[in-house]
């Protein structure tokens, strides 16, 4: 019975392979792409706040924006929202995020400074760049 007890702990739902976002066909990325991803109640309320917004998608609990490559250099991202290097999200076997705005021209690009911006602001989170610095 003890064996019996190991062998069930070690099972595992298997996690469906993560997913890199793909860029609209007619569109190119100079840039590489990576993505933001914000909890979905979020992105109705980040859209509205930007000067530009790119590629956008969602799933049921997420709203993905696609950024330059490298957009987290120096960075890090206000919780909840996260960073996907690639523009790899994990898999879900639920949903697939789905392309819900595509913007006029061929770059897929939200401008990540302004995006950084607003969920600083929609989180009560400071800029990195405007906290003291400790000593």
């Amino acid at each position: 019975m003890d064996t019996l007890v190991r062998t069930r702990r070690g099972l595992r739902t298997p996690e469906a392979a993560p997913r890199r976002l793909a860029v609209p066909d007619g569109m190119r990325a100079p840039l590489g792409c990576d993505a933001v991803a914000t909890p979905a109640e979020l992105g109705p309320l980040v859209m509205p706040r930007l000067p530009r917004v790119g590629c956008v998608y969602a799933d049921e609990a997420h709203w993905w924006w696609i950024v330059p490559s490298d957009s987290d250099y120096a960075l890090p991202w206000p919780s909840p929202s996260r960073y996907a290097t690639g523009a790899l999200v994990p898999g879900s076997p639920h949903a697939t995020p789905g392309l819900i705005h595509r913007p006029d021209g061929t770059l897929p690009y939200t401008p990540p400074i302004p995006l950084y911006l607003t969920l600083c602001r929609l989180t009560g989170t400071t800029p990195t760049w405007s906290r003291p610095i400790s000593a």
